[in-house]
């Protein structure tokens, strides 16, 4: 089972790179908040994996800290979450803010992440609350924006579970508020997106 990854970064995308080590490339699925972090391409990087093995095949999942990956852990162990939308997860919301939402009972805060319906968050809330009780909340430190930053924020939005034709539509009009960091694109183009996927919930229940 592979633990950790330590090599040279060929490739980036909101929701995967490509590692190479020692001439064989990893494909590695991570959630954005890894994705801040990462360095240059052709920099080293080292990532620590969850190994997913199915009966199609092997998944790597990884993170450039053990606290990511360690939530990680803790949410595809919760009933009707798996890999893919436990990185929906991190990727809608980072550590530091997902902790002290599911130890709270945030459900609201939680059905905002694209893919988690209520009960799902409530599972989450149930069956984690207790097990991150013991986990600390640091700053998640700030990373420089990557290159291409309305194209990324857009992948971003699509791998979240958007459609391309909103994501590029709040992405245009966030780009004029905030510019083109892509942290602060991303953030102002999910806050875009909020209020509208919740009028369709409620217009879904109302049906």
């Amino acid at each position: 089972m592979i633990a950790q990854l330590r090599g040279t970064l060929l490739d980036k995308r909101p929701n995967q790179v490509l590692v190479d080590v020692g001439g064989v490339g990893y494909q590695v699925h991570i959630p954005l908040s890894t994705y801040y972090s990462l360095g240059d391409l052709h920099s080293p990087v080292t990532l620590l994996i969850h190994t997913h093995m199915r009966d199609d095949g092997i998944s790597l999942y990884g993170f450039l800290s053990s606290r990511e990956k360690q939530c990680f852990e803790l949410l595809i162990g919760a009933s009707g979450v798996g890999p893919v939308l436990a990185m929906k997860i991190l990727s809608g919301m980072n550590v530091e803010e997902l902790i002290p939402a599911i130890r709270a009972g945030d459900l609201a805060g939680l059905t905002r992440i694209p893919g988690v319906g209520k009960k799902t968050a409530e599972r989450i809330v149930v069956e984690l609350r207790d097990k991150l009780a013991a986990m600390d909340v640091h700053e998640r430190p700030r990373a420089a924006s990557p290159e291409g930053p309305a194209a990324d924020v857009v992948s971003a939005l699509i791998n979240l579970g958007y459609e391309e034709r909103d994501a590029e539509k709040v992405v245009k009009e966030a780009q004029r508020d905030v510019g083109t960091d892509f942290e602060e694109l991303l953030k102002a183009s999910l806050q875009r997106l909020a209020p509208s996927r919740e009028g369709r919930k409620r217009a879904a229940g109302q049906q």
